[in-house]
C-alpha cells in the first residue's frame, strides 16, 4: 500500500506544493518542509480519533461522503477554494480537539513559514488527507473500524506507537517545536526507515 511519504514523492504531491506554495506566497522549499512535518501530525491525530468505535464510524462516514478522494481529481483547481479552507479548518479542529494552533506553531517553528500561513496550509492539507485516505478506503474496501485502524497504522508505518505518543504530546505541549524536534531526531541520518522517521528521514535526508 502506499503510503504517506508516496504520496508526497508523487505528482499529486508536487501539485500540492506547488499549489500551496503559489496560495501562500511561500518558496517551494518552506512549503515542502512544512508538509513534510504536518500530514504524518494531522494523519497521527486521525488515527488517535480513529482508536474508539465512535471515532472511526464517524470518520468511516465522512469518507464514504464528500471525502471519497473526489478532491485529488482537480487537486490544483481546489486548495485555495474557501469551502475547501472552511473544510479543513472542521477537520483540523476535529482531530486535534482545538489545539490545532499547537501544531501550527510547531511547524511553522521547523519550517521557517509564518504562523498565519502555516495554518492556512495546515487547512489546505487536512482535506487532501482526508481525500487521499477516502480513495484508499474505496480501493480496499475498508468498512469497520478494524478496517481503518490497520489503514491509517499502513500508512503512517512503522514504529506507530512511539510515533503516535509523540503526536498526543504535540497536543499537549507549548508550541516550541521540541516535539517537531523529537520526530526529527528519529531520522537522523535517514537511518530509520519505516514510520514517520522513515518518512522525515527520506525528505529531510537529501
Amino acid at each position: 500500500m502506499a503510503g504517506l511519504l508516496d504520496l508526497l514523492n508523487s505528482d499529486l504531491g508536487k501539485t500540492l506544493v506547488n499549489s500551496a506554495s503559489s496560495q501562500l506566497g511561500q518558496n517551494k522549499v518552506q512549503t515542502t518542509t512544512a508538509l513534510s512535518t504536518a500530514l504524518p501530525l494531522i494523519l497521527g491525530a486521525m488515527k488517535n480519533n480513529a482508536s474508539t468505535p465512535q471515532g472511526a464510524d464517524g470518520l468511516l462516514k465522512a469518507l464514504s461522503g464528500k471525502h471519497d478522494g473526489s478532491i485529488l481529481d482537480n487537486l490544483g483547481g481546489m486548495l485555495g477554494n474557501s469551502d475547501v479552507l472552511s473544510d479543513g479548518a472542521g477537520i483540523l479542529g476535529h482531530v486535534f480537539g482545538g489545539k490545532e494552533q499547537n501544531v501550527a506553531q510547531a511547524v511553522s517553528k521547523k519550517s521557517g513559514m509564518d504562523v498565519g500561513a502555516t495554518m492556512n496550509l495546515l487547512k489546505m492539507a487536512a482535506p487532501v488527507i482526508m481525500g487521499y485516505i477516502g480513495k484508499q478506503t474505496k480501493q480496499q474496501n475498508v468498512s469497520d473500524s478494524n478496517g481503518i485502524g490497520d489503514l491509517l497504522g499502513g500508512l503512517l508505518g512503522g514504529d506507530a506507537q512511539k510515533e503516535q505518543s509523540l503526536v498526543t504530546k504535540l497536543l499537549d505541549a507549548d508550541g516550541d517545536g521540541s516535539i517537531i524536534d523529537d520526530l526529527i531526531g528519529m531520522a537522523a541520518g535517514g537511518k530509520k526507515k519505516g514510520g514517520l522517521g522513515g518518512l522525515l528521514g527520506g525528505l529531510f535526508g537529501k
